[in-house]
């Protein structure tokens, strides 16, 4: 009985020690946690501080996505014996100059695809399309009339690099004031602004003046990297000269720089519209085409550097 009696002493005990030492490691655990969030808290605090210094910022990040398939004697399929591919590749990178008195801010956009369908039975269609072909470059200086508020002027230039370079080009100059609320948002408001378009076709793309209006978020946050862009041109001589293009890109970061990245970008560009329509119809107008909206996307893997 004696023995019994201390048997369940020595349990009693054990679990004791053991519900003690779960408790003090839940203690330890929580302090640690608490430990990690004023750090956390502090490195932001240091970061802030430190994107507020003067100088330069670069970064760049960019995804690469692709696909390949093949069909030998499929019967099933119409081409029974055929290869199929596809490839994207974007690049989004920038370098900004921030003083207490000025800023420049420059940007560059690649975003480039091919397409391949190979049908043997079916001579000369061995190479790749080109599926989307976009290519942007900004430049925008400011004078800082507050922390701000900022009197500013913008170049902005895109077009196709693959197929047709130039033609047609667009090209914005032009003047007036940029907000940035905070360091990574900033936005352009120019009432004076001239949108060049250079294209070989004259009775389709038209040079006008009109108002630009620029959003661009770019951050950084927990390894995601985020760039968001919208760019508006607005006539003043008919609705009709008017575009925009919204993009917005992402990246995941892995390991090492390395993740996975996605891109979507949309359009409305009622002179782009027209000139795909003349294409199909010679007599195609204003008056007659339907502007629908454009639009691209690519997922793949993605690296920032």
């Amino acid at each position: 009985m004696k023995k019994l009696s201390i048997l369940f002493l020595i349990i009693g005990i054990s679990f004791s020690a053991k519900g003690q030492t779960a408790k003090e490691l839940k203690k330890e655990l929580s302090t640690t946690k608490t430990a990690i969030t004023k750090l956390d808290k502090k490195a932001k605090a240091l970061q802030t501080k430190l994107d507020a210094l003067p100088g330069w910022r670069k970064g760049a990040f960019g995804t690469i996505g692709g696909s390949l398939s093949g069909f030998n004697n499929w019967y099933a399929r119409t081409a029974p014996t055929a290869t199929a591919g596809s490839i994207g590749i974007t690049v989004n990178a920038f370098a900004n100059l921030i003083e207490e008195a000025f800023f420049w801010r420059n940007s560059a956009a690649v975003n480039l695809g091919w397409v391949k369908l190979d049908e043997q039975r079916v001579a000369g269609d061995e190479g790749f399309d080109t599926a989307t072909d976009v290519f942007t470059i900004s430049s925008l200086y400011g004078r800082r009339l507050n922390k701000t508020w900022a009197v500013s002027g913008l170049a902005e230039y895109r077009t196709t690099i693959i197929d047709n370079f130039n033609n047609p080009g667009y090209l914005d100059i032009g003047a007036g004031f940029t907000w940035t609320p905070k360091s990574d948002l900033v936005v352009v408001i120019h009432p004076g602004n001239y949108n060049f378009v250079f294209s070989d076709v004259d009775s389709v793309f038209e040079s006008s003046l009109g108002a630009k209006i620029v959003a661009d978020y770019t951050t950084n946050f927990k390894g995601i990297s985020v760039k968001s862009n919208v760019s508006v041109f607005q006539s003043y001589e008919d609705s009709d000269l008017s575009n925009w293009t919204w993009t917005n890109s992402f990246g995941y970061t892995l390991y090492k720089g390395i993740g996975l990245g996605l891109e979507v970008g949309l359009r409305k560009n009622k002179q782009e519209a027209l000139n795909s329509a003349l294409r199909a119809d010679p007599l195609a107008s204003f008056n007659t085409i339907n502007n629908k909206l454009q639009s691209y996307y690519l997922l793949g893997l993605s690296y920032a550097f």
